[in-house]
């Protein structure tokens, strides 16, 4: 039987768990977990990796991982076999052969976080591990105005840092804000994200909803590419990694 590299989606509840990636100290990550479990399926030391390294707290329902194992029973069998052997936070939703080279971070030509706010008044325990709770109102046509400067190729510098070297600038492909109700949510896809960019465009975002910023003082931080001048980073729990795009 041969080694195989497989691809898998994955979605985990972040709010228990130390971010995506592995530390040292042995908190609780989701690679950590992902890679026990397969470890105990396969009976092979398993070795993953992921197509973003999201944060604390911070959601996702369709990372893309992938890792190398003997398995000779079907992809559908390791799929189910792995999720029988994973907490209740964390499922792989599937799992296929893929490329022998086949890399979730380098192959990825694009990728899509949503955010996810409660905009009203009284806090919701139902949403309070998903939602950021917002209580004033938020205009969404004054937001999406500002969103639109977004789009294309720009230096981010004013809403994160580079996860490696010194390159801030990236592309983004779409940002808009929408409404259900009471849940406001943020959509944006990008080639890449700088280190907590998402976050705090949104908490920077929800100043021009609630009228303390102009769409004219957004549009002067984000040509000023200085880390200092943008607004609150919102916090974590609202942050969902929605999907990753490749070729093909």
């Amino acid at each position: 039987m041969d080694t195989r590299r497989y691809r898998a989606i994955v979605e985990y509840d972040g709010t228990d768990f130390s971010g995506f990636q592995r530390q040292a100290q042995g908190e609780r990550t989701v690679q950590q977990t992902l890679e026990t479990a397969i470890s105990v399926v396969t009976r092979q030391s398993v070795r993953v990796v992921g197509a973003g390294r999201t944060d604390t707290g911070v959601h996702a329902r369709g990372q893309v991982v992938s890792f190398d194992a003997r398995w000779g029973h079907g992809q559908e069998a390791l799929a189910r076999a792995i999720n029988a052997s994973l907490p209740t936070d964390l499922a792989v939703r599937n799992v296929v052969v893929a490329d022998p080279g086949f890399h979730p971070r380098f192959d990825a030509r694009r990728r899509t976080y949503q955010y996810f706010i409660n905009n009203q008044s009284v806090p919701s325990p139902l949403l309070r591990r998903v939602a950021w709770h917002r209580p004033r109102w938020l205009n969404l046509d004054a937001m999406n105005v500002a969103s639109e400067l977004l789009t294309g190729e720009h230096d981010y510098a004013t809403f994160g840092t580079p996860p490696v070297g010194d390159n801030t600038v990236r592309s983004v492909y779409s940002a808009r804000w929408q409404r259900r109700e009471n849940l406001v949510i943020f959509t944006i896809e990008a080639n890449a994200f700088l280190y907590r960019m998402v976050r705090s465009l949104v908490g920077t975002l929800c100043l021009v909803g609630e009228g303390e910023w102009p769409v004219d003082e957004f549009a002067r931080v984000l040509a000023a590419a200085d880390r200092s001048l943008a607004g609150p980073t919102a916090p974590p729990h609202g942050l969902v990694l929605l999907s990753v795009g490749y070729d093909g």
